[in-house]
């Protein structure tokens, strides 16, 4: 039961990654969340997201949104990446998953899922069986309280911790700086 809500590596943030070691590995694909993975929740695209996503399709990859946002909302996030996306996902339905793996052209083994929440991003990546990173997710620091989602992953991260064989399952894929 654990095993599909366990991440294959766990990062400080999308900046933590070094993207030319995963493509490297073979992967072709980037699946990525918007929310509190990319930036704030609510929020639009910053100048640093619009320079990693040029930053990765330059090393080759493909990528796309699936996220639970409405249309208005992923179209505002994109204005400056060219990227492909999937609304009104159902995370962590697979349907959504497995349209973004059509989208993209790719199989399942050459994609990868980034996002910040165990119980949607997670769960539905390894539902499908594509390899995934969890980043901690974004919150600002007046932010005290936290969801019941989010202490239930707490125990479930803790789990993880103690599970070192589900642990950095992709390899080294951290910059060396971070």
């Amino acid at each position: 039961m654990f095993k599909l809500l366990f991440p294959y590596n766990l990062v400080d943030s999308v900046f933590s990654i070094d993207y030319e070691k995963l493509y490297e590995k073979g992967y072709q694909a980037i699946i990525f969340d918007i929310d509190n993975t990319l930036v704030h929740h609510g929020e639009d695209s910053t100048t640093e997201v619009d320079e990693l996503f040029q930053e990765i399709h330059k090393i080759g990859f493909k990528t796309l949104l699936l996220t639970d946002n409405d249309e208005e909302r992923t179209t505002r996030f994109i204005r400056k990446i060219d990227t492909l996306y999937v609304c009104d996902a159902q995370k962590p339905k697979p349907f959504g998953y497995l349209k973004a793996l059509d989208m993209l052209d790719v199989k399942k083994e050459r994609a990868i899922v980034i996002g910040d929440q165990i119980l949607r991003d997670i769960y539905g990546a390894n539902r499908c069986g594509i390899a995934n990173i969890l980043v901690k997710y974004m919150r600002y620091e007046y932010e005290t309280k936290i969801g019941k989602r989010r202490q239930l992953e707490k125990i479930i991260l803790k789990f993880y911790g103690w599970s070192k064989a589900y642990q950095n399952r992709i390899g080294n894929i951290y910059k060396e700086d971070s």
